[in-house]
């Protein structure tokens, strides 16, 4: 099987690459543009691993169109920072939507199959601040509710998580009209080695550097407490959950499904500060910033009942394990990606 992986040189698709490569009957190309820090590195690995990244923008549809032929297209390629889907909104609408336009049209001219990696962010703001009310200025958050396949999508919830929820809108309607088979992960924050992270994405990976490097952090909003509450799921618990549902395309497909750490694998920023002290011995000062942003979110569980119901899958690694595997790793190439950290 032919399979091709946009934004194959960022986090998840540089590490669904690597993973499915070592698949004999998977033969993996990636599509990346390289512009994104730590893209690079990434794409060194690829080329150690004789994966050929396709340098092209997701945006160039005449590009994508020549492309050769693929059995399945995995679209990982997106502009995730909310802050910068604010500030920016065309870039996040011409990579997120447009983009993935481009690769519907090269589905259909293809007959190829599509697996789409959503977001947490389809989810309406107002919806998850019902959740929470105001407990959370208070005391650690303790709630065990889970967003899944069933919850309500009126509201606003990003601009980036619009174009999340529009691309699926789109998905559904080049299966319903030209047949197009998919499938649609919903995901929480996931998590792990081959992540830089930034301020409003990829928390996880950018709080243990900053730890491991003795930079200055911040609790931002809600009190600057650092009670906001996410789930966290490990990077291969993800990569192997899709090799599970390339497996199964031909039994299952045109399903929506949530995915994420829910109640097995979550913490709060005060817990991961905890967490990361054990982990790398540092301890440092963490200021606070009371005010909130309106895109914040003071709490996101996922659902897998579905998920796992469908595929008899589960997260196996919780956040301990998520946190010491992704410091292992900046420990050891240290030289090599500290520039991308900056």
């Amino acid at each position: 099987m032919k399979i091709l992986i946009t934004g194959g040189c960022g986090f998840v698709g540089a590490n669904l690459a690597l993973h499915l490569s070592k698949k004999k009957k998977f033969k993996v190309f990636s599509l990346d543009n390289i512009s994104r820090s730590g893209s690079q590195y990434n794409q060194k690995l690829l080329k150690k691993n004789k994966i050929k990244n396709y340098k092209i923008d997701i945006t160039n549809f005449n590009k994508i169109l020549k492309l050769p032929k693929f059995d399945l297209i995995i679209d990982c390629c997106a502009e995730a920072a909310v802050e910068i889907s604010k500030k920016n909104i065309d870039k996040v609408i011409n990579t997120n939507l447009i983009g993935t336009l481009n690769i519907l049209k090269k589905c259909k001219k293809d007959k190829s199959k599509l697996i789409f990696i959503s977001s947490s962010r389809v989810y309406p703001i107002n919806e998850i601040n019902k959740i929470v009310k105001n407990n959370l200025l208070k005391k650690d958050i303790k709630i065990k509710k889970v967003f899944d396949e069933k919850s309500r999508l009126i509201g606003p919830r990003t601009i980036y998580g619009s174009t999340k929820l529009s691309s699926e809108m789109f998905i559904e309607e080049f299966a319903f009209a030209f047949k197009l088979k998919y499938i649609i992960n919903r995901c929480g924050v996931l998590s792990g080695p081959l992540q830089f992270g930034k301020q409003d994405q990829g928390f996880v990976s950018l709080w243990i550097w900053k730890h491991l490097t003795k930079q200055k952090l911040k609790y931002i909003g809600y009190g600057g407490l650092g009670n906001q509450v996410r789930d966290v799921l490990h990077i291969n618990d993800f990569c192997e959950l899709i090799e599970i549902q390339i497996n199964s395309l031909k039994k299952i497909y045109n399903r929506i499904f949530t995915v994420g750490g829910s109640n097995f694998s979550y913490v709060s920023l005060k817990k991961l500060t905890e967490l990361c002290i054990k982990i790398t011995g540092n301890r440092m000062n963490i200021s606070r910033k009371k005010t909130t942003s309106i895109y914040d979110i003071p709490y996101f569980k996922m659902g897998n009942k579905k998920v796992f119901k469908t595929y008899n899958w589960k997260p196996r690694r919780k956040i301990y394990q998520i946190i010491e595997d992704t410091f292992n790793w900046m420990r050891k190439d240290y030289s090599n990606i500290a520039r991308y950290f900056k």
